[in-house]
């Protein structure tokens, strides 16, 4: 059976060969080009994404709310002005008698 020591040994110098590996210093290059590519975009957090996210939901709820009550308003807008031109159109009403 190996020694404990041994087995130590072989462990450090695997761990140094591969600290000191190209494969290492590409990981490292990677990840510092990702990093300075990411810290260059405007990116926000989950939590802030989410956060947005309801309150354009809110938003959009309140806009629906809003356009229906244009539309009604619209609407009775609308209606008076029917009852007066088919009022004079009739001649009839309350218009002036003479």
């Amino acid at each position: 059976m190996l020694n404990k020591n041994v087995l130590d040994e072989i462990g450090s110098k695997v761990n140094e060969i591969l600290a000191s590996s190209p494969a290492r210093d590409v990981e490292k290059n990677m990840r510092a080009m990702l990093s300075g590519a990411l810290s260059r975009l405007d990116l926000v957090t989950r939590e802030e994404f989410d956060v947005q996210q309801e309150v354009i939901k809110r938003t959009r709820i309140k806009l629906a709310e809003l356009e229906e009550k244009v539309h009604k308003l619209e609407q009775q807008l609308q209606q008076p002005a029917e009852i007066i031109s088919s009022n004079e159109a009739g001649g009839s009403g309350c218009g002036s008698q003479q």
